[in-house]
């Protein structure tokens, strides 16, 4: 990995204020101007899923990954593999772990912050991954007060940082816990072929344009993240649990298309039902009509 060539990402060695046991991603320092002070990276956010093996229907043993020689027609150990990129039809370049340790760039180990910007300047298109930014303990006074200035100001922190083999463009923002990092992607991974195309005519008017506020108005609420859930691993737990234990599979009945005809009509029947319904997927009403976490 690039960033290994000036900085230690030790999975499993690092310490933090807020978890003992918390893995160190990242460990360098934050360049503020003249400024610089220790600090270290810590995961987020990581998803959940239910992992499945991948197995000999047969007799159900597990299957192995085999890493096979083409050209010899024969398997190879770990040992055998170089890295390798291919230049043109049939030609490569081999790599050594060595080599690109040699020329990790200097944000392997500190990490520049490149301008300030507002924070509602930023595309949530642009974010990727969410990263916990804990500082030394011994050098916590410049932490604190890049934090409380980016607080007060309302901007956010632009900066480069290598680690897992690439460089990446990072925003640092304050948060109520301290600095959060997020990677971005470049301008160039976005995939702006996929944008859809709006269709250059105005096809709504004015009073449905009303009725749809005052259907967001009745449908909005405090963002309250808990009181949602993944209901597709909790619907393979539950299979699972009913395979092990000899168990018909239940189904789960899937919603009817809907298509829209009218579009007055639909908004209209949407806001009589939501004054009926839960106003948010995972919560229910309670007497005042407020959303309450399941």
């Amino acid at each position: 990995m690039l960033a290994n060539a000036h900085v230690s990402e030790r999975r499993g060695a690092g310490l933090s204020s807020n978890d003992g046991m918390a893995a160190t991603v990242w460990k360098g320092y934050i360049s503020f101007g003249l400024v610089s002070f220790p600090v270290r990276l810590f995961a987020a956010a990581r998803p959940k899923g239910i992992h499945f093996h991948m197995l000999h229907k047969k007799d159900l043993s597990r299957i192995k990954e085999v890493f096979y020689c083409a050209e010899e027609d024969k398997p190879v150990s770990r040992d055998e593999i170089v890295k390798g990129t291919e230049v043109s039809k049939g030609e490569y370049v081999v790599v050594t772990d060595e080599e690109l340790r040699a020329i990790a760039p200097a944000t392997a180990s500190t990490m520049d912050i490149l301008q300030f910007v507002p924070a509602s300047d930023v595309d949530p298109l642009y974010l990727e991954s969410s990263y916990y930014v804990a500082p030394e303990e011994a050098v916590s006074k410049p932490y604190v007060l890049l934090l409380e200035a980016m607080s007060k100001t309302r901007h956010d922190a632009v900066a480069k940082i290598a680690m897992h083999g690439r460089e990446h463009i990072v925003i640092l923002r304050p948060s109520r816990g301290g600095l959060v990092l997020h990677t971005m992607y470049f301008t160039d991974e976005l995939q702006k072929a996929n944008a859809p195309s709006l269709p250059k005519s105005k096809q709504t008017n004015a009073k449905e344009i009303e009725l749809a506020k005052t259907l967001i108005g009745k449908l909005a609420g405090p963002f309250r993240p808990e009181q949602y859930h993944d209901e597709y691993r909790a619907n393979v737990e539950r299979l699972i649990q009913q395979k092990q234990r000899g168990e018909k599979v239940t189904a789960v009945k899937q919603p009817k298309a809907r298509p829209v005809v009218n579009i007055m009509e639909a908004l209209q029947r949407s806001l009589k039902e939501s004054g009926r319904t839960a106003v948010s997927r995972g919560g229910r009403k309670t007497s005042k009509g407020k959303s309450k976490a399941a």
